[in-house]
């Protein structure tokens, strides 16, 4: 299937709106204590398990009318299925909180391989939408591998410490927050090596 481009809006939408409904999910119910098959669950936990269908929900939508799914999406929805199933299956909402550390870990894993082999991955899978020199590409890479990394071991330490509160706050708005503004710095410090599109078509 031909990938369609659809309203910048309703991708943001699909995409970012599963996890809004988690987080609004787990205000309405965090109090409450629910039991099947004769076992009982905390609201968190019926929370990640409702995430996982509107997750998939979303994804196919996106599919249906992009045509395309990337890795990235394709990748962090099997963690969430896998770990969702792992915290149902325990009734031990710890897999889930470890989802986000092992997804950050993977990425910047990824990133840092391809550095050792004196690639950029990143330039892959972003190099038509921000063309680069590259030796910027590099630069990115590098510092998007340490922040992943960051925030992998940020994420540990949050829910090992901190309330179940302080970590659904935290990983619906803090984590993406944080990497949307380090994204847009790390893209306006690299600008001096931008290829302008008349470069690009000469090539």
């Amino acid at each position: 299937m031909a990938e369609k481009t659809i309203n910048p809006i309703l991708k943001q939408v699909l995409e970012l709106g599963p996890t809004l409904a988690f987080f609004l999910i787990y205000l309405r119910i965090r109090d409450e204590t629910f039991t099947f098959g004769g076992a009982e669950y905390t609201g968190f936990i019926v929370s990640a398990l409702i995430f996982i269908p509107i997750l998939l929900a979303a994804m196919a939508v996106l599919w249906m009318l992009t045509g395309k799914l990337s890795r990235m999406q394709v990748f962090t929805a099997f963690m969430v299925i896998f770990f969702g199933g792992l915290t149902a299956y325990f009734n031990d909402e710890r897999f889930f909180k470890m989802k986000t550390t092992i997804v950050y870990g993977v990425m910047a894993g990824l990133l840092g391989i391809g550095l050792l082999r004196g690639q950029s991955y990143l330039q892959y899978v972003m190099e038509e939408f921000l063309p680069m020199e590259k030796e910027g590409w590099m630069i990115f890479t590098r510092r998007l591998c340490y922040m992943f990394a960051a925030l992998g071991i940020a994420n540990e330490i949050i829910w090992r410490t901190q309330t179940t509160d302080v970590w659904v706050k935290l990983e619906t708005f803090a984590f993406p927050a944080v990497l949307m503004v380090f994204l847009w710095v790390q893209i306006y410090k690299l600008q001096r090596y931008f290829i302008e599109p008349a470069e690009v078509a000469k090539d």
